[in-house]
């Protein structure tokens, strides 16, 4: 049965398939989604949990730990890790790809209930939970700035305005602010008048707290009509102005109001002072954007863009939104650069086909192949859910050597038989028919190879499932093609007497250079067929090689990209104050605008980042940069080191990410130990010994123990004699330096916070606990003071901080006459018309300084340190392991300190450990499905001869290259096994028809098959390794992700060409020999030929 038949006979149904699958090609193509790469997103959970005030320790035991006992038991957790701080606790859950977010959302949430019994009674809430996006780096970033207006009033607008909307956009997971917060009210109290006037800080809070409850007023109803009533209140008109505040009467003093403005300054601020936003050295507000896991980037990116002409005439006219960075950018450009790759191989390969069969019209045979077989698989990744990213495009690229060669096989058997006198139709339908087998054999073991990456665990393995699936789409398609397009084609359009026509002047110069180069192997064939152990002493040599080279070469994770952004980290002592912090950051801002390849740079530190900030680095694109990125980043670390005090970490933003905690680098490695303070030690030592590798930089540890604390130790007999109570301690404390939200003003879009504690000035000091005083209830009222507040008989000290104060000279306490309390009925606070004596807290508390945890950090239940480091350039992910163990090793790390790498590394790690299997079920796979197909157990013996020189030809062009061995460089070697058996397959057919039905002698068909199919050969292999060649060269951004690819590829496809043509007939005549002394396979084979010599010989 000939299949291609019907097809050849009804050209024109043919041509009308072939167009529909073009034209549905074409059509996928504009709708399929774009990304940088295939969506691969591990579900992550991330629980919080808060208790106001709690040490970092007790949040880690109190609550991390119960929560962590209940979530670590849930099916298909595969790291849990948790950062406890004050106050705060964020536990987060990362799962495996075969979970279903949503599915493990509920529970997550029944785990929360489960762990509530263990939870402190003091926790207000159950802990929450969100779902989380494995990358941490905004899609987006946007700057609002102004030259009239303050950080808080741009905050202001923004919050009102542009969140909102943002939030709304499809794709949009998560809007975080920075660089400021929202205006308040700030009440910069007076300690000393406060003491002088016998009024303490709590009488001002429930004084401003009352004025501002929101209370019910009724209403009047009768004759006919009902009056709502309303009362004038601070929050009224004009309630978000401090000067509303200043003439609140916080307190009475023998008939005479006190009022706020008395005891301390009122102005219009921020509620949080702590807060510094730079953009390109210009204060700012910054909008950090974060997709949703499995988002579509660009969309997501476009929606925003088309959102910004709407904001921007919602704002003040003077303020200005600014895109600060665009990830997109980057990766626009890279799968353009991709695209013209693609482009280029086709025109290379159509070249090489062009060239070696001199036709144009035999040309446009294997091109529309090619370009029918692409525009198919766009149909087929559309069905399927693909997206166009760098690795299907890449897929496709390489794809098009390949697709190629089952049309140049066909196209050459027919031309063959045609320049033999046979008429068209005739030639194609029997030409078809000869090596359809041949065709189905080289597509078929070409997809098999890519069966054990489809069974590839993990993120790599999902990664590359596109990958593989997409060439293999490519392949089937042109199969199809090759058996029905191509032959009713080479029927329809070839010429009887093409062969008569006399060549042109480049054609007979190509002709001759063939003839000499076949002549050439033909006289190295007969050497090889000759010297037949010699030959297999070279192939066995090969091989050792081939384990010497894998174990010796450098191997990598996923390539490190350039992807013109860099991000920041920012790292001072953990006791530094946000006013000197703030210089830093500008000192660092300052430096990287200044660097020529630096388009954008926005900074910000405060709020809860103690210590450290954060920055993002926009870079100019490739084509407009002097240097790569990583240069960029060698040329500012020395300048941003002269910043004393505090050290910047910088990182090229990566588009795959896996796991791992948030670091100040892109590899990680973490030590776990169930002993706090071996896990300190050891970890801060493996660190400096880390420090000076000479394959790593950027090393930093996680450990956040050198935050120093004043502990204010109570003397609890003192204090109760007094009649002080630990509340009364905490609300002092609080009010004077927490910055104390004492109310809540609400407004028709927002609410807004009063926020009160003590001046500045007077909290610069540690010795301002000194000038904290107490109210005190075990104390009689002191002495009658004059109607303004002064007391009648007094002393005058100096206070710890250095202003001076007036005591009452009696009992050293503040004084004023007692009278009765004028109390708010409906809010139950007590307006202060009565002297409260006031004990300073240092009569009954000590105070120490001493360092302490800011934060504690576990993973899979365990005590945890990560220690994060970047790479030196031309340095591997293998490298660093042995320089890691070499610091452990030397430092003596004990064993109930262990270490692992996690994140990327784990991932490259996992993949490594991985690939020697990956690649012998490969080859078990393709010489299952090739012994199938030949019916034999030897022959696929032969054709896997094959593969050890290419394996060694890719690795030394690596080497060459000075790459290491990634993920990608895997994918070549995959496509190589699926690539260099092709011309052992050639071969082989031929060899074994010759062999049926000529009766020739092995030694006669191989030879014979050896020299008519040179010229396939070498067709399809210059047309595999120039379609790669683009890959290879890799011009353009986004090149690290192809370059490893292409240079794989090429460099196996040389060295396969230069010694399987002399090897493959030399194995083969050695199997047959194997063969004819197996009587299986001797009475295999008989069955087999009497089939074949049964079979018709015409179409």
């Amino acid at each position: 049965m000939n299949l291609s038949s019907p097809f050849v006979k009804r050209p024109i149904a043919t041509v009308l398939l072939t167009i529909g699958l073009a034209l549905a090609g074409i059509g996928a193509f504009f709708v399929l989604p774009v990304a940088p790469l295939p969506q691969v997103d591990f579900p992550v959970i991330s629980v919080s949990a808060s208790l106001p005030g709690a040490s970092p320790s007790t949040m880690a035991s109190s609550v991390a730990t119960p929560l962590e006992r209940h979530l670590g038991v849930i099916a298909g957790v595969n790291e849990m890790t948790s950062n406890s701080s004050t106050g705060s606790t964020n536990v987060t859950l990362q799962f495996d790809l075969n979970r279903n977010v949503d599915s493990v959302a509920r529970e997550v949430q029944a785990a929360i209930n489960a762990s509530r019994v263990d939870l402190p009674a003091t926790l207000r809430s159950n802990p929450t939970y969100r779902k989380a996006n494995t990358s941490g780096s905004p899609v987006m970033i946007l700057a609002l700035t102004s030259k009239t207006r303050t950080p808080g009033q741009i905050y202001d607008a923004v919050s009102n305005v542009v969140v909102q909307r943002l939030s709304q956009v499809e794709g949009i997971g998560d809007v975080e602010l920075g660089g400021g917060s929202l205006p308040a009210v700030r009440v910069e109290l007076n300690p000393y008048t406060l003491n002088k006037m016998g009024l303490s800080m709590e009488d001002v809070r429930a004084a401003i707290q009352a004025t501002n409850a929101n209370r019910p007023r009724g209403a009047i109803q009768g004759d006919g009509r009902r009056l709502q009533i309303y009362t004038e209140s601070v929050n009224g008109e004009g309630g978000r102005s401090a000067a509303n505040y200043r003439n609140l009467v916080v307190g009475w003093r023998d008939g005479t109001a006190i009022r706020l403005q008395d005891v301390a300054e009122v102005v219009d601020g921020v509620e949080d002072q702590n807060n510094l936003g730079l953009f390109n050295g210009q204060p700012a507000i910054i909008v950090l954007l974060r997709p949703q896991a499995g988002a579509n980037v660009i969309e997501t990116v476009d929606s925003v863009r088309a959102q910004l002409p709407a904001l921007q005439a919602q704002l003040p006219p003077d303020v200005t939104v600014s895109v600060a960075s665009d990830s997109t950018n980057s990766i626009r450009s890279s799968l353009h650069e991709i695209e013209i790759t693609l482009i280029i191989s086709i025109l290379l390969v159509v070249l090489v086909v062009s060239a070696f069969l001199r036709n144009l019209r035999a040309t446009i045979i294997p091109a529309v192949a090619t370009i029918v077989s692409l525009l198919g698989t766009f149909g087929v990744m559309y069905l399927l859910g693909f997206s166009l990213n760098n690795l299907s495009l890449m897929a496709l690229t390489v794809a098009t050597g390949f697709v190629v060669d089952d049309a140049i096989v066909v196209l050459e058997n027919t031309t063959r038989h045609i320049e033999a006198g046979m008429d068209r139709m005739t030639a194609a339908l029997l030409g078809a028919r000869e090596v359809g087998f041949t065709v189905l054999s080289i597509s078929l073991s070409l997809i098999a190879v890519f069966i054990p990456l489809l069974f590839m665990g993990g993120q790599f393995g999902a990664l590359f499932k596109e990958f593989a699936v997409t060439l293999s789409a490519a392949v089937m398609i042109s199969l199809v093609v090759s058996l029905t397009t191509t032959p009713m084609m080479c029927a329809w359009l070839l010429k009887a007497d093409q062969h008569t026509v006399k060549p042109g002047r480049l054609a007979r110069v190509f002709e001759r250079g063939f003839d000499r180069i076949l002549k050439g192997y033909e006289h190295g064939l007969d050497w090889a067929l000759h010297s037949v152990w010699l030959v297999m002493l070279g192939l066995l040599f090969v091989v050792g090689l081939n384990f010497y080279l894998f174990a010796a070469i450098p191997k990598g994770g996923f390539p490190q990209q350039d992807t013109g952004q860099i991000n920041g980290g920012i790292r001072a002592d953990q006791s530094i104050s946000f006013q000197a912090m703030q210089g830093k950051l500008r000192q660092l801002v300052n430096i990287i605008k200044d660097d020529p390849d630096v388009a954008t740079v926005v900074g910000f530190t405060g709020g809860r980042r103690a210590g450290g900030g954060f920055m993002f680095i926009n870079l100019k694109p490739a084509n407009e940069r002097t240097v790569a990125g990583n240069a960029v980043l060698a040329r500012l670390r020395p300048k941003l080191a002269k910043v004393t005090g505090v050290t910047l970490f910088l990182s090229p933003v990566q588009d795959l990410r896996s796991g791992g905690r948030s670091a100040n680098a892109n590899y990680q490695y973490t030590l776990k130990s169930d002993n706090q303070a071996d896990l300190k030690k050891w970890a801060t030592r493996l660190a400096e010994a880390m420090k000076t590798q000479p394959g790593m930089i950027d090393v930093d540890s996680d450990q956040a123990e050198n935050g120093v604390e004043t502990y204010v130790t109570v003397d609890k007999d003192s204090a109760s004699r007094l009649g002080i109570t630990s509340k009364d301690i905490d609300n002092a404390l609080y009010n004077s330096f927490g910055q104390r939200q004492v109310a809540t003003i609400y407004d028709e879009v927002n609410q807004y916070h009063v926020i009160m504690e003590v001046a500045r000035e007077y909290s610069r000091s540690p010795e301002a606990l000194k000038d904290v005083y107490v109210p005190s209830k075990g104390l009689p009222s002191p002495t009658a003071s004059n109607p303004s507040g002064a007391p009648t008989a007094t002393t005058t000290t100096t206070s710890a901080s250095g202003a001076t104060t007036t005591t009452a000279s009696s009992t050293g306490l503040a004084a004023n006459v007692s009278a009765p309390a004028v109390r708010d009925a409906s809010s139950g606070s007590a307006l202060s018309t009565s002297a409260t004596t006031m004990v300073p807290l240092s009569s009954v508390a000590k105070f120490a300084e001493s360092s302490t945890a800011t934060s504690i950090n576990h993973q899979d239940g365990e005590l945890a340190t990560t220690i994060a480091f970047n790479l030196v350039e031309g340095v591997s992910l293998s490298d660093a392991t042995v320089q890691i163990a070499a610091a452990e090793a030397a430092i003596g790390l004990p064993n109930n300190v262990r270490g692992s790498f996690q994140g990327s590394a784990k991932s490259a790690q996992d993949s490594n450990k991985a690939l020697p299997l990956l690649i012998l079920a490969a080859i078990v796979v393709i010489y299952i499905v090739l012994g199938i197909l030949y019916e034999s157990l030897v022959h696929p013996v032969t054709v896997l001869t094959t593969l050890p020189s290419a394996g060694v030809g890719a690795v030394l062009a690596l080497l060459l290259f000075k790459m290491e061995f990634s993920t990608i460089a895997l994918i070549g070697i995959f496509l190589l096994i699926g690539i260099v058996k092709k011309n052992a397959i050639l071969i082989i057919d031929f060899a074994l028809e010759a062999e049926r039905s000529r009766g020739l002698s092995p030694l006669e068909a191989v030879r014979e098959a050896c020299l008519l199919r040179f010229r396939p050969i070498l067709m399809t292999t210059v047309a595999a390794a120039l379609g790669a060649l683009p890959l290879a060269i890799g011009f353009g951004e986004g090149s690290e992700l192809r370059r490893p690819l292409g240079v794989t590829i090429v460099g196996g496809l040389i060295a396969s060409q230069l010694l399987t043509l002399f090897t493959t007939p030399v194995v083969y005549i050695l199997m047959d020999k194997l063969r004819r002394r197996s009587p299986s396979e001797q009475q295999l084979s008989r069955i087999h030929g009497e089939q074949a010599t049964a079979a018709p010989t015409t179409p």
